[in-house]
């Protein structure tokens, strides 16, 4: 591929450094790039902006921005560029390398800054940028200011490729590249200096040596795992590597040792019942019985991708001892139970191949499992299909049954990931959920709805709670730049549901203000405001229409509106009903 005259800038000397940086990602696989508006990111912005390769979007708020460039990521597969001005602005991606860093998401974090002479003197705009992200970053470069001297264009063009490479492994995640910048920051003419040693660089030859980054797998031993036992496969949120690999991968590894599957509700599995073999869905209402529970007690564990949300599964498998195996795809420890775990380095497809072939076909243990499943999941569907007031986990369900096939879902934290987990039924709809369950934050909940819904470029959906909601309201500023469509599904219990199901509920004051944090927005408002269409739900027969038909563009809110602390007390009956219903 040659550089077209659009994607070489040599007007001076920043545009000459900056397009090079740019031509250097396009080469490596990105293609796509979030700026926010500043002067001194302003020669990446022009760069990135001429690419003919890469889709530059223009974000104003950095916080929203960093989560639309990681919703996009996520849902890509693939590190997305995020670009911002010098001084605070860097600082509000925070929350969004955090993220990244947490849930292994690829990102290209470039942080405009001055020059070495204008820092710590009191220059306007300017902060301590180095390092900025500490330990959350898995790579952090300050690229040197830039010269007119080929040696140094060699150096950007490697240090950006190999960051390009760090995004994806083997500890992915976000890697920060801080870049300074001389005057002149506009793509003023500098009398040719800049354009005669372009003119004199073979770019063919120049580029030639770059290939595209691989993510590289750690390698490790084939672990010896013996289907003969009482065994659980326990599927994460998120899996490792691409997604229709480890889909194809888990229901390998589930065929050769035909254990039981307990599939978290944010995985892929729960929406593929008809390629994954022994699915279990109800284990947290299961594991709530205590005998149960017991005569269930696992010998082996092999965990796929990271722990599940569900804390009553989380405290079995610690109170079992059993022995683990982790397929976490990442060189970190992310064994939060702390157990006799075993952490595998294979990628899901390599470790299913590794698996012995012949299980027993319904042994003992996994038709424990499969009864438990029969009976409580009936009991689930039923409770919900009678259901007529607006009991919160309702929403969840029925999205699983009526939103259409395919449909990109992302689930914000708190109750919304919960009752996923507890009522998300086994289906055959291949909805893809996202999620950002790597640090499990509340914040960016919108806007990394938006840039998943963006980068599928379809009408996908988002659910949350009012909270969330409210914490990124800004990420209703992308509305004009959004392909496809997002639906906003919004439980508004007008305040932190989550909170009136802990110990601190008891205790009032403080609980009320200082924890359930009320609030008494008018979202019908606060859409118009932004030009978002908004819908209050009157009852479930409206919600299955909605639900059913989505838009093809746009944003639109649907608003249901529940009592946190009615939804508390029938959430505490419903689970011990459904455990007294085991022991009968």
């Amino acid at each position: 591929m040659t550089p077209s005259d659009s994607s070489i800038d040599s007007r001076n000397l920043n545009t000459l450094w900056a397009s090079v940086l740019a031509e250097t990602l396009a080469r490596c696989g990105v293609r796509h790039a979030i700026i926010c508006p500043g002067s001194r990111s302003a020669p990446l912005a022009v760069a990135f902006a001429a690419h003919p390769e890469i889709a530059a979007e223009p974000v104003l708020d950095e916080r929203s921005a960093a989560f639309f460039a990681l919703g996009m990521a996520k849902r890509l597969g693939q590190p997305v560029a995020l670009v911002c001005t010098s001084g605070t602005a860097a600082a509000n991606f925070f929350p969004a390398v955090i993220e990244a860093r947490e849930s292994a998401t690829p990102l290209i974090v470039l942080t405009a800054d001055r020059p070495p002479e204008l820092r710590a003197c009191g220059s306007g705009q300017t902060i301590d940028q180095q390092k900025l992200y500490g330990d959350h970053a898995v790579l952090f470069h300050e690229l040197a200011v830039p010269e007119l001297r080929v040696e140094l264009l060699r150096y950007l063009r490697q240090t950006v490729a190999y960051a390009v490479a760090r995004t994806l492994g083997p500890l992915a995640g976000a890697v920060h590249l801080n870049v300074p910048f001389r005057d002149p920051l506009a793509p003023e003419d500098d009398g040719g200096a800049a354009a005669t040693l372009a003119h004199d660089i073979d770019w063919q030859a120049f580029f030639s040596q770059l290939a595209p980054p691989e993510s590289r797998l750690i390698a490790g031993e084939p672990p010896r795992i013996v289907p003969d036992t009482h065994g659980v496969i326990v599927v994460g949120p998120q899996l490792p590597g691409e997604r229709e690999a480890a889909i194809n991968a888990v229901a390998e590894i589930a065929r050769r040792l035909g254990w039981p599957v307990l599939a978290d509700g944010l995985s892929p599995v729960r929406n593929r019942m008809m390629e994954v073999a022994n699915l279990v869905t109800t284990y947290d209402a299961v594991l709530r019985h205590e005998a149960t529970a017991e005569r269930l007690k696992p010998e082996a564990v092999l965990c796929l991708g990271g722990w599940p949300t569900s804390k009553v599964l989380r405290a079995w498998i610690e109170r079992s001892e059993a022995r683990v195996w982790l397929a976490a795809g990442r060189a970190d420890s992310r064994d939060a139970l702390h157990a006799r775990t075993m952490h595998l380095g294979a990628s899901l497809p390599a470790l299913a191949a590794s698996l012995p072939t012949g299980a027993e076909e319904g042994n003992g243990y996994q038709r424990m499992w499969a009864r438990a499943e029969e009976k409580v999941r009936p009991a689930i569907d039923q409770r919900f299909f009678n259901e007529r007031t607006f009991f919160e986990p309702k929403v969840a369900w029925l999205l699983a049954r009526h939103l259409p096939s395919h449909t990109p879902l992302f689930v914000a934290n708190s109750m919304p990931a919960r009752d996923v987990e507890y009522v998300w039924p086994p289906n055959d709809r291949a909805v893809a959920i996202y999620s950002n369950r790597g640090a499990n934050g509340i914040d960016g909940t919108l806007s990394t709805a938006l840039g998943m819904a963006h980068a599928a470029h379809q009408p996908a959906a988002l659910l949350t709670g009012d909270l969330a909601l409210l914490h990124d309201s800004n990420g209703f500023l992308l509305r004009g730049r959004l392909r496809g469509s997002l639906t906003v599904v919004l439980v508004n219990n007008r305040g932190g549901g989550i909170f009136e199901h802990l110990p601190i509920a008891g205790f009032e004051p403080p609980f009320e203000d200082y924890f359930a944090t009320p609030q008494e927005t008018d979202f019908a408002k606060l859409c118009e405001a932004h030009g978002v269409a908004h819908t209050l739900v009157k009852d479930w027969p409206q919600f299955r229409a909605l639900i059913g038909d989505l838009p093809s563009e746009g944003i639109r809110v649907l608003e249901v509106r529940t009592d946190r602390k009615a939804d508390a007390a029938m959430r505490k009956a419903w689970f011990a009903e459904l455990a007294a219903g085991l022991g009968s």
